[in-house]
């Protein structure tokens, strides 16, 4: 039986979407993209999230995955080869993940933003206060401009070392690893003129950029919401229930939660433990909308909460 199509939420300037979009390109998939905007509202994805609103989200069927992390495990299953973990590398690439998604992703929106500086627009710093939970202060990233050029060549310094015996990824082959501190390198190119000087000092750094590129996209068809809402509309959750014995705090299917990223965006959203794992949780919802959706969620870097 083959396969549905993945359905990928997201907006083209999105870094974190990059990450699955070059995924999709490795594994060479068929994949339908919905365009969000880049600020809310976003009236027909939040019937399938319960709420959740960082971007990207992947859909398949009726089941919604929310964060890189659960979208890139649930596309390595369903499509093992070829592989984003080669030659064991079964954990140091998620540890990674950690280091660009969150310190060094930091450190490069600043400098974007800095970069960029009066030319943001005033209601898009208003959904990014909303967002964060408090200011997102352009001036301050603008005068941090020095300090975040700083930390930007120490991180993108770490990547050249890592290539100094001209290998050609990371981990000698092609890994998640290299997907996740790309995501940076695209992030900074996309918006900061000077990027070709700041990268001259990393010319292995750039190669290697170039290589990542090159991967493309897979196949990519453009889908309304509208149809994305009728496929989950359409569709019945596919998850199996399953508990995890080893849960330290007791949880089981059954059990209402609400899951909410640990760091900004803690929108909670609310459901019936469907499954669980050390790294992976799923909550069965509904909505008049959609009728029954089970949302999927990582564990690392993610609070669950009774009720």
């Amino acid at each position: 039986m083959p396969q549905p199509t993945p359905i990928l939420h997201h907006f083209d300037q999105s870094p974190f979407s990059e990450k699955i979009r070059i995924i999709f390109g490795f594994k060479k998939l068929a994949w339908n993209s919905v365009r969000i905007s880049r600020i809310m509202p976003r009236p027909d994805l939040m019937p399938m999230t319960g709420g959740y609103r960082r971007t990207p989200t992947m859909q398949i069927g009726a089941d919604i995955y929310c964060d890189t992390q659960i979208i890139i495990r649930e596309l390595e299953r369903r499509y093992p080869t070829p592989t984003l973990f080669p030659a064991g590398n079964a954990g140091m690439p998620w540890a990674l993940g950690m280091w660009t998604d969150r310190p060094f992703f930091q450190s490069t929106v600043n400098l974007v933003f800095g970069f960029i500086g009066d030319k943001v627009p005033q209601d898009f710093i208003a959904d990014r206060e909303k967002l964060r939970g408090g200011k997102f202060d352009i001036a301050a990233m603008t005068a941090a401009l020095p300090q975040m050029r700083d930390q930007f060549r120490a991180n993108v310094d770490w990547i050249e070392a890592q290539l100094g015996d001209n290998r050609p990824w990371l981990f000698g082959e092609f890994s998640l690893a290299d997907v996740s501190a790309y995501m940076n390198v695209w992030y900074a190119r996309q918006s900061i003129a000077t990027i070709d000087e700041m990268m001259r000092p990393f010319p292995r750094t750039a190669a290697w950029e170039e290589r990542i590129r090159a991967i493309g996209h897979g196949t990519r068809t453009e889908m309304s919401s509208a149809d994305a809402l009728e496929v989950v509309a359409k569709a019945q959750p596919e998850s199996p229930v399953f508990g995890d014995g080893a849960d330290p705090n007791g949880r089981k299917p059954g059990d209402i939660v609400s899951v909410m990223p640990d760091d900004y965006g803690r929108i909670p959203v609310r459901g019936e433990i469907v499954s669980l794992s050390a790294q992976h949780i799923a909550i069965r919802r509904s909505d008049e909308r959609v009728g029954e959706v089970v949302v999927h969620f990582p564990r690392a870097g993610f609070l669950v909460v009774p009720g």
